[in-house]
């Protein structure tokens, strides 16, 4: 599982012009799942992510997380993550999960992030949807979490 974290001050998802889903101040979170994910990567990102220290204190070191900012977070698939760039000219999907096995675990995520006491909007899976963010400093982290060989 592949995710991409954005601290933001504001971010959006719209599909067919219509917005879905908006947070605040909080974590944009771009989520690929790969073949091999299971609930072991959800478990391991949702805890991390809870309790993730991305946001400044008053002495502007990043020792906040999101629940002591009051941010929330915004679950996005995105199934390009999940993608390789390694050969030829056009990108591989067949790392990726079928939709019918990451829409669970994308959705479980934001499961347990709540069961966390954390506020939770998600994107609407397998749409064509249109992002907006604003990113806070910019911050942007990389989190893989690999399935156990």
């Amino acid at each position: 599982m592949r995710l991409i974290l954005q601290r933001v001050s504001s971010a959006e998802v719209r599909v067919d012009g219509e917005i879905v889903s908006r947070i605040g101040r909080g974590v944009l979170v771009l989520v690929g799942v790969e073949k091999q994910d299971g609930r072991e990567q959800v478990a391991k990102a949702a805890d991390k992510l809870a309790h993730l220290r991305l946001f400044e204190d008053a002495d502007g070191r990043m020792n906040l997380d999101a629940a002591a900012v009051g941010g929330a977070f915004l679950i996005v698939s995105q199934f390009t993550l999940a993608g390789s760039l390694d050969k030829g000219r056009r990108p591989s999907f067949d790392g990726a999960a079928p939709g019918e096995r990451a829409e669970p675990l994308v959705e479980e995520l934001a499961d347990q992030l709540r069961g966390l006491g954390c506020a939770v909007e998600r994107g609407r899976f397998g749409a064509h949807m249109e992002v907006e963010l604003v990113n806070d400093g910019p911050v942007t982290f990389v989190l893989d979490l690999p399935p156990r060989s």
